[in-house]
């Protein structure tokens, strides 16, 4: 049984509109937000249904929350500005940028081990009560999307750059895609915080 090949193309096919890496990132972040659209939909359900309901800002750290949103956002935009510098061909604040982004993903971590230690240190478990167990569930989910974006991120940055040299289109293709992840995890984080730590 022969198996067929689906090229790269650097320009957008003519049936779709997009190049084939394109089209597949798409489809896979669709997937993403179903996955997290389940997750936000169990938890309206779960709010509506309960007789009483924690405060998450008298739990949760708000402010800590705060910074971490200000540093997805920054985040975001040094990814769109890394992928701009590959559009006009240089690499060298390309990787300027990507270091940004991947120092703020970093910082996102720190904060985030800080903020599960406290709750951990006074006792807060997911097994505490439902609005925990949703808490644990959806921000670990998170931190797992944003370690997968900084290996990506850190791959092209190091090993996957010597494609630069041979095929810079495609290179900033893969950038782009990867780019496309890391909003989407970004976007994720704009909804949890007001759902989780404001309402």
């Amino acid at each position: 049984m022969s198996t067929i090949e689906i090229p790269y193309v650097s320009t957008p096919r003519p049936d779709t509109g997009l190049i084939n890496a394109k089209l597949g990132i798409w489809l896979f972040l669709a997937s993403e937000v179903m996955l997290f659209g389940g997750l936000f939909s169990a938890y309206v359900l779960l709010r509506i249904g309960a007789e009483t309901w924690p405060d998450g800002a008298s739990i949760l750290n708000v402010p800590l929350a705060t910074l971490n949103t200000v540093v997805l956002i920054t985040s975001s935009i040094t990814m769109v500005m890394a992928w701009a510098s590959l559009v006009r061909k240089d690499i060298n604040k390309y990787k300027l940028y990507n270091y940004v982004t991947l120092a703020c993903g970093l910082t996102f971590l720190v904060v985030k081990y800080f903020e599960y230690s406290a709750k951990f240190h006074h006792g807060l478990f997911p097994s505490e009560s439902t609005f925990l167990a949703i808490y644990f569930t959806l921000t670990g989910l998170h931190v797992l999307h944003v370690i997968g974006g900084m290996l990506t991120l850190a791959y092209l940055h190091f090993i996957g750059s010597k494609m630069w040299k041979t095929d810079p289109v495609r290179y900033t293709g893969r950038v782009e895609c990867a780019g496309l992840f890391w909003h989407l995890v970004d976007l994720v984080w704009i909804f949890l915080f007001p759902t989780l730590y404001l309402m």
